[in-house]
């Protein structure tokens, strides 16, 4: 990856591109609109990965999400963004991507008031847990979970999650591993 690669891209309300933004000093107090991307993994089980953000990072740094959220570049859509950024983060390839969310936007401020300001259409796959290897920059600690737990969390618990990912989770209903065809 080139300095140049590491970017986000700027929208307005209807998704359109403005531009970009180095990524690395993207997000402030006033974030702008930008495309970015989440994805939810289950196992071959049925249990749904979920990651501590490592506690360095900018934003809700040591909160508990889905398992991976990146940025797309210019001219990427949602699903090449995943199978570009999700290896780097857990190592693994999703598998049967689909998207589940296109439309899903949120706006949220963390804690020391640096503000997420996202288009991130939600993505759900499976994964192999044996592939798995963290990018400790990323993942502080990973957790297996039902997703009627994390359902009942988010609804009960919200505290608990990120706050994109209490939205999402509530957004993609009882099974979206079921109702989503394959992309």
């Amino acid at each position: 990856m080139t300095v140049d690669d590491d970017v986000v891209v700027l929208v307005d309300d209807m998704g359109n591109q403005l531009g970009t933004a180095p990524r690395t000093t993207f997000h402030t107090h006033e974030t702008p609109l930008h495309l970015a991307f989440s994805v939810y993994l289950r196992d071959a089980l049925g249990r749904v990965l979920m990651t501590r953000r490592a506690l360095d990072k900018v934003t809700w740094a040591g909160v508990w999400t889905n398992a991976a959220c990146g940025h797309q570049r210019p001219d990427e859509g949602p699903l090449k963004a995943a199978m570009r950024r999700v290896p780097d983060e857990i190592g693994a390839l999703p598998l049967n991507l689909r998207l589940a969310l296109p439309n899903f936007r949120y706006r949220a401020v963390d804690a020391s008031g640096v503000v997420e300001n996202e288009l991130c259409p939600v993505m759900v796959a499976e994964v192999d847990p044996e592939d798995l290897v963290f990018d400790p920059a990323e993942v502080a600690e990973h957790a297996w979970a039902d997703w009627g737990d994390l359902r009942a969390t988010a609804a009960n618990m919200p505290h608990l999650l990120s706050p994109w990912s209490v939205e999402q989770i509530n957004a993609l209903g009882d099974d979206p591993w079921a109702s989503q065809p394959a992309s």
